[in-house]
């Protein structure tokens, strides 16, 4: 996942951060595209990272204390270092200027994770889309189909040619792979590419949020489970299910907690003294997630596929809210 900097809907109080359970240190970077460069990350004693598989990422906690999530999208066999693509946000919070033009070779950094929202599932067949920067977890996954030998292929757009990394890297594997720049190529065929539903395929996307829809159109007589993306910008939130107050029960503590509107039920947990790590605060990096034992929670994160939501056992509490007048959390 790649954070896009941009700013909450709302102000909230302080809440914990993501759980920081290792420091590395910055041991190449490279710039890869216009406005894209790669961090390699290893532990500063030569230590084994922890394992990943296709689809993860890491909370990187910056030396400004900003943190910022970014998808794995180097080699999983490598137990010993990590790698993640960075953009350039000029309308950014600040993290990927940081990033671009103070983060150097030595350089400490916190490490998350990994996690995995976006996880590579077997099929027999596998359609890759990836747009600009959402290429990163997407490499992953074509190495591992790749070693597996299962059938695949890839359409990559982004705006120039010079502005898509990781295209050199890419080229080893020939005709499996389509690089489309806009400028030059004009938009995604979506429907071209994934030609007709086919169950025994898997379509994983990532990218801006134009293409991810443009993307939904193009599958909607796909059967269910067949397509899934990842963002890294929250999608909209649209409005809550319900505009007035309710309560949150936490089992564990003991303690009542009501949510006012307007407030998240994150920020209400934080106010009463329970700790919940948190880190993107829009419902895109999954840190925050929380159980849910009683209730209907209104989803309005950017992970959950429609199934998820409807068994309503868990939600991420710095977006999602309640439909039924209680939740009851695992917390």
């Amino acid at each position: 996942m790649i954070t896009a900097d941009r700013p909450p809907v709302a102000p909230e109080p302080t809440v914990p951060s993501t759980a920081v359970a290792a420091t590395v240190r910055v041991a190449a970077k490279r710039v890869e595209a216009d406005g894209v460069v790669s961090l390699e990350l290893e532990a500063p004693d030569g230590a084994r990272l922890p394992d990943w598989t296709p689809g993860a990422h890491v909370d990187l906690v910056l030396p400004d204390g900003t943190t910022r999530q970014y998808s794995l999208c180097g080699d999983r066999w490598d137990a010993h270092r990590y790698r993640v693509g960075v953009l350039r946000e000029p309308a950014g919070r600040g993290g990927s200027a940081y990033v671009h033009d103070r983060l150097a070779v030595g350089d400490a950094v916190g490490l998350g994770g990994p996690r995995n929202n976006f996880p590579l599932v077997p099929a027999a067949r596998y359609l890759f889309v990836g747009g600009g920067i959402g290429i990163t977890p997407l490499l992953p996954m074509i190495r591992q189909a790749a070693l597996l030998g299962v059938d695949w292929e890839l359409l990559y757009g982004g705006r120039t040619r010079a502005s898509m990394a990781f295209v050199g890297e890419l080229a080893e594997h020939g005709e499996r792979v389509r690089i489309v720049p806009q400028d030059e190529h004009g938009l995604l065929d979506l429907r071209g590419f994934l030609g007709d539903p086919d169950p025994g395929t898997r379509v994983y996307a990532c990218g801006p949020a134009p293409m991810l829809a443009a993307l939904a159109a193009a599958t909607a007589a796909w059967p269910a489970h067949t397509v899934r993306t990842e963002r890294f910008v929250a999608r909209e939130l649209g409005t809550p299910a319900r505009d007035t107050a309710f309560e949150v029960e936490l089992a564990r503590s003991g303690r009542t907690v009501t949510v006012p509107p307007g407030r998240s039920v994150l920020a209400a947990i934080a106010e009463a003294g329970v700790e919940v790590l948190s880190s993107c605060r829009q419902g895109t990096c999954g840190t925050c997630e929380t159980g849910v034992l009683a209730g209907e929670p209104d989803h309005r994160d950017s992970i959950l596929d429609d199934d998820e939501r409807a068994a309503g056992d868990c939600l991420f509490p710095c977006v999602s809210r309640a439909r039924s007048d209680r939740l009851v959390l695992d917390l």
